[in-house]
């Protein structure tokens, strides 16, 4: 369904299957065809396997060889890679072994390679600066997987889902499996309700299922409504905070990465005196919309807080640029600024730099010294 919608969307079928090609792989081809469910056109694509009683399961090594040994270029490659591990790190999970000794079922067959090249191929193909996305709607009931039935989502999907918005319930079967997942999981920038944006393209990619809701994937081209003035970008995010005035504060440490890792894009303490004089600490997270409501239950359940304020708040963010600077002691990425077409600051990455000062036995002072002195 992801290949139908972005064929439907532009593009070309033959450009795909051309660029399907440079795995150097036989045994499948693509089958593109117009297809209408519940009075909605739009593109099916099949992944027709040649000789399916002869086809091989992969191991995640030998993907990884496929992929790296073709001659596909080095952004799909990166993508493609990343969509596989998030699935062999899932697996490995589900069966508690290690990534590397994942037998891939379905994942490793012809037709999920197909699919998870393709979807990168696909996304490169349309040149977008950002892939946003709804929450993730998993359906219901039970599905056939490798071990049998399992109720929806799947294992290895409920692991990949991690702090990605979802829902579930509006139709009886699997609407998102491990690899429908994992290919939204390693490459949205944005999981939001909201669709502040002007759409010049619609496209929709049509499901082998039938059913009373339209099984149909709905993808848009489109602009962002965010404001953006030379060097100045203008967003909307939330703020979601409470006081905290009776938790071990070592207990921040542990609360501060879960946030980071479900998609804050800051998480800052502020001292805070509070009723009865008691000291207290604020804590305060800044966040998109869309993954509001996974920060506040982690909020309410990591910590000793039983209530939250959010407010929405406007950000006006400085373009930015990596560069790479190459000094005596090994390179480092430097994070610059710019403001009307000036940079404003130059920072090093302090980890890069600490890394450096410790294998060459020098101080940090010297090494953030180079580095300026070769910008």
């Amino acid at each position: 369904m992801h290949l139908g919608a972005l064929v439907d969307l532009g593009v070309d079928a033959g450009f795909l299957e051309q660029e399907l090609g440079k795995l150097n792989i036989e045994g499948f081809r693509l089958e593109v065809k117009p297809d209408m469910r519940k009075g909605i056109s739009g593109t099916k694509v099949t992944v027709v396997i040649d000789n399916p009683e002869n086809e091989k399961h992969r191991h995640l090594r030998h993907i990884e060889a496929l992929i790296n040994e073709s001659t596909l270029s080095d952004r799909i490659k990166e993508k493609s890679l990343a969509i596989f591990n998030l699935i062999a790190v899932a697996e490995a999970k589900v069966h508690n072994i290690s990534k590397e000794k994942v037998h891939f079922h379905e994942v490793g067959a012809l037709d999920s390679i197909a699919d998870i090249v393709g979807a990168a191929i696909c996304q490169e193909a349309l040149e977008v600066d950002e892939i946003h996305s709804s929450p993730v709607q998993l359906g219901g009931g039970f599905a056939k997987c490798a071990h049998g039935m399992m109720p929806v989502p799947a294992p290895a999907t409920a692991e990949i889902i991690e702090a990605v918005p979802v829902r579930s319930g509006l139709v009886d079967y699997e609407a998102t499996t491990p690899t429908g997942a994992a290919i939204l999981a390693a490459t949205v920038d944005c999981f939001s309700e909201s669709m502040e944006m002007t759409v010049a393209k619609t496209g929709y990619g049509i499901g082998h299922r039938d059913g009373e809701i339209p099984n149909v994937l709905r993808v848009y081209l489109a602009e962002s409504h965010e404001k953006d003035t030379g060097d100045m970008k203008v967003e909307q995010a939330t703020v979601v905070e409470c006081n905290i005035d009776d938790m071990n504060p070592e207990w921040f440490s542990h609360v501060q990465p879960m946030l980071f890792e479900a998609g804050a894009a800051d998480v800052w303490m502020t001292p805070v005196v509070m009723k009865k004089s008691r000291p207290a600490h604020m804590l305060s997270v800044l966040c998109d919309p869309g993954v509001a409501d996974n920060l506040k239950e982690i909020m309410l359940t990591q910590t000793s807080s039983i209530g939250l304020r959010e407010y929405a708040v406007t950000k006006s963010m400085l373009r930015r640029e990596i560069r790479v600077v190459h000094t005596r002691f090994g390179d480092v990425n430097v994070k610059q600024s710019f403001f009307k077409g000036k940079v404003v600051n130059e920072k090093p990455e302090f980890e890069q730099c600490r890394k450096l000062a410790l294998d060459n036995k020098v101080t940090l002072e010297e090494v953030q010294k180079e580095v300026i002195k070769n910008l």
